[in-house]
């Protein structure tokens, strides 16, 4: 429970934070774009990173509200959505299992190291963003997220996921 405070703390609460910090000189100005770094687990979870993903949907739930809420101020808001980025937080992924956890098979599936792109190429997506007059609410970064929420889109709603036996 420290650890999921922690991440919702840092990945939402945080966010929010600076939202509120800067917002009242953007209404004052009547313009202004907030973006927030969010990911492609807040669109989709990919097992078994359940808290992580937990913080970044509730981060998307809050931006989208919060876009709709200050538009008619001039100021848009949008939510950049990397995939997995070799930034260093992949190479030593913290993982809470127990023993003999039913799930720990769920790991055994692809490395995410295989799909990152690379810092400068998030950098890069995020100043083309910053730079558009008018801002999409969701901005997907680099192919791979792109590739993902593509297929989750295509997905339809009423199929049981099932893993693949590996």
């Amino acid at each position: 429970m420290t650890e999921l405070q922690r991440l919702f703390n840092l990945n939402t609460v945080g966010a929010i934070r600076v939202a509120q910090a800067v917002l009242p000189q953007m209404r004052a100005r009547g313009e202004g774009k907030l973006l927030f770094m969010s990911s492609v687990v807040g669109r989709i979870v990919l097992a078994p990173g359940a808290a992580y993903a937990a913080t970044k949907w509730a981060l998307e739930a809050l931006i989208e509200s919060l876009a709709i809420e200050v538009a008619p101020f001039g100021v848009q808001a949008a939510l950049l959505q990397p995939g997995p980025v070799s930034s260093g937080a992949l190479d030593e992924v913290t993982t809470y299992t127990l023993p003999g956890d039913p799930y720990a098979e769920l790991l055994d599936g692809d490395d995410p190291r295989d799909w990152m792109i690379t810092p400068e190429q998030v950098a890069a997506e995020f100043a083309d963003a910053a730079e558009k007059p008018q801002l999409p609410l969701r901005i997907p970064i680099g192919d791979p997220a792109r590739t993902m929420l593509a297929a989750h889109r295509a997905a339809p709603d009423d199929v049981p996921f099932v893993p693949a036996a590996g």
